[in-house]
Order: C-alpha cells, then structure tokens, then sequence
C-alpha cells in the first residue's frame, strides 16, 4: 500500500532550536531517508520552495493565488511517498521524520494510477 507522508513544518519552532538540535534534524532526515531508500520503500519524496501557487476554475476562469488558501501556523515543507504493508507499518516511519518533532507528519493513503 502507498502511503503519502505530508510534513508540515513549525518554522517558528524549528527556529527556536540550537544550532546543534537543527544540524541533528539534517543528519535525521538524510538516515531516515536512507534507510528508506535502502529497504525499497521510498517511491518519491521532495521539498517545497516558499513560492506557492493555488489554481481554482470558477465559472470557466481560472484564478491563481499565491500560497494556500488555509492560514496555519504549519505550513507544508515537503513528502514523502511511500510504499509498506500497511497503516501501522507507515506510522512507524512518520514517526521517524524529524518534522513530527517540530510540526507534524499526516499520512493519506494512495491509489496511483499508472500514467497512459
């Protein structure tokens, strides 16, 4: 089963961090990661810049915005796609991700279908 890690990130937080703390996430998530990659269960994973864009189509025009419509204290730093036996197994490694110490990490499952 695929599962979608999104991990939304506290910047206010991780900045309060000392400088050590903050090295230690960089080093957390490049092991994470590995071990993910390692063991075949990594699909995909990213970050995104600060520059959001949202599309809407309304009444056949289409309105752009910059950043997400919801105002949050957390905003969406980057995911992880990834492919495990189930539910439990998938909470095991956003548990792992660095981001559940300073935000939090959602898990949505996924139904890929193949591109044509």
């Amino acid at each position: 089963m695929q599962y979608l890690l999104l991990i939304y990130n506290d910047d206010a937080k991780m900045a309060a961090a000392a400088k050590a703390e903050q090295e230690a996430v960089g080093k957390d998530y490049r092991e994470v990661t590995g071990s993910l990659i390692q063991n075949g269960q990594m699909r995909a994973t990213g970050t995104w810049p600060s520059g959001i864009t949202t599309v809407r189509v309304s009444d056949g025009k289409t309105l752009t915005t910059d950043g997400p419509f919801a105002e949050a204290r957390e905003a969406v730093g980057g995911f992880c796609l990834i492919d495990v036996a189930d539910l439990d197994a998938a909470v095991k490694i956003a548990e792992r991700i660095p981001g559940a110490k300073f935000g939090r990490v959602e898990i949505r499952p996924v139904t890929a279908y193949p591109a044509k």
